[in-house]
Parts: C-alpha cells; sequence; structure tokens
C-alpha cells in the first residue's frame, strides 16, 4: 500500500500520513482506495478499503471516521466505531486514530511536541477562512508546543478562485494577500496557495513547527484524487495516532 507518511520532527511514537489511490478495490471512476463513503462508490468496496488500510497500519481500535461539515466543529475522537459530523477531530488515548479525508481540500495534521496529544483537521478554503485550525488548535494547552504537517491538497498553480474567496481571507488576515496571485488566463480570477494561507493562519496562532507542503493533488493524478480535475471521484485519508 503506498502511503505518504508526514516528514517532521515529531516524537517517534506519533504516526502521521495520507494515503494515496493506489492499491484498493474500487472500480471506475473511483479506481484504488478510495475511502469516502459519500461519494458514489459502492459501500461494500469501501468499507474493504478502510479494512485494509487499518489492518495495514495494524490499528487495534476503530479510527474515528468523520462526515464532513466543511466548518469549524472539532470533536474528541472515539473507539465506538461511529461516524461523527465534524471537520476535525484530536484524541490523548494510545492507538486512536483521528482521520480526515480530502480530495482537494488541505488535510493538517498536529501533535504537541511530548506527543501526548493529536488532532486532525480537513481545512478547504471555507474551514481556512472561518477558522478550522484555530478551533482545532484550541484542544492543546501552548500552540508555541504544536508541531503541524500539511498533507496533499491542490497546489498554488491550480487552485483558481473569484475575487470574493479571497476578500474573505483579507478580511479575516490582512496578510493573506501574500497568498493569491491573479490567474494567468482569467482576469477576474485569481490563483490562491492554500499551504501559505495555512501557514499565515498557524503562525498568527502561535505555532512555530509547520511542516510539509509539497504535492499537488490535481495534477500528480496517478496518486491523488482531485474533485475539482474529475468531478466525482474518491477520497484520500489523512491519519495521526498516538503509537499503543
Amino acid at each position: 500500500m503506498k502511503l505518504i507518511r508526514a516528514d517532521w520532527q515529531a516524537p517517534g511514537h506519533i504516526h502521521a500520513l495520507t494515503t494515496t489511490r493506489l492499491d484498493g478495490v474500487s472500480q471506475a471512476p473511483f479506481n484504488g482506495l478510495n475511502l469516502g463513503l459519500h461519494v458514489g462508490d459502492d459501500p461494500a468496496a469501501v468499507e474493504e478499503n478502510r479494512a485494509m488500510l487499518t489492518h495495514a497500519l495494524g490499528l487495534k481500535r476503530p479510527p474515528q471516521w468523520l462526515s464532513q461539515v466543511h466548518g469549524v466543529v472539532v470533536v474528541e475522537a472515539q473507539d465506538d466505531g461511529q461516524v461523527r459530523e465534524a471537520d476535525a477531530c484530536w484524541s490523548r488515548g494510545a492507538g486512536q486514530a483521528c482521520v480526515v479525508m480530502t480530495a482537494d481540500c488541505l488535510p493538517v495534521l498536529f501533535t504537541d511536541r511530548e506527543g501526548t496529544r493529536v488532532a486532525a483537521a480537513h481545512a478547504g478554503w471555507r474551514g481556512l477562512v472561518s477558522g478550522v485550525l484555530e478551533a482545532t488548535l484550541n484542544q492543546f494547552d501552548d500552540p508555541a508546543q504544536v508541531m503541524a504537517w500539511l498533507g496533499p491538497a491542490i497546489g498554488p498553480l491550480a487552485f483558481e478562485v473569484g475575487g470574493e474567496v479571497r476578500e474573505q481571507f483579507m478580511q479575516a488576515q490582512e496578510d493573506s494577500e501574500t497568498a493569491f496571485v491573479p490567474s494567468p488566463t482569467s482576469t477576474d480570477k485569481w490563483l490562491g496557495d492554500l499551504y501559505q494561507l495555512a501557514r499565515l493562519r498557524l503562525q498568527a496562532a502561535g505555532v512555530g513547527s509547520i511542516s510539509g507542503g509539497d504535492y499537488c493533488t490535481f495534477t500528480e493524478a496517478e496518486y491523488f484524487y482531485s474533485y475539482r480535475r474529475d468531478g466525482q471521484t474518491g477520497r484520500m485519508a489523512s491519519l495521526i495516532w498516538i503509537e499503543g
């Protein structure tokens, strides 16, 4: 199973990664390891993919799958197998994986420097501008002691948005202007850098260690699902947990 493991300085007992579309049993247009039950795929195939992932990672407790609401709702992960409506979850329990699913939106994984607490946030542009990262950081005692890893998302050369999106970010945080450049193909559009927007929000909140931001889900079609590229498509999962 092809996985992208977080390249950061987290404690050794913290596991953090993002899946790719490679392997898995889903058929077209979800070809591969689709982990989203809400996209129109055969539910039996998705459940098999999830079981394959859980086994491959050696997880002994059910991961906390979410029904994501594109907002700022943060919940504590539980091991009861129930899906919860939220865009982020956190845990301090050993072996309890926090999960978010994406197909262009930005997954952000968190841990404190001692590795006593972890969290995962789904940060599409709406969640970013509304404060989902800050809401997730509220589950930690001190943002200065938090490390964040930015998983695969749509890259800055592919994320074209209207001026109203840029304005919302600038109203929330003035220096967000640095994350936008005029679109070379549309006079009334902008190219936005989700990675930079997330870094700006995290830095303003006091996070000093920010890693990742090295992929583009839109252009790297072999490895990643992309809603903007394909429309109906699958979802990758980003997971983080404390070894146990």
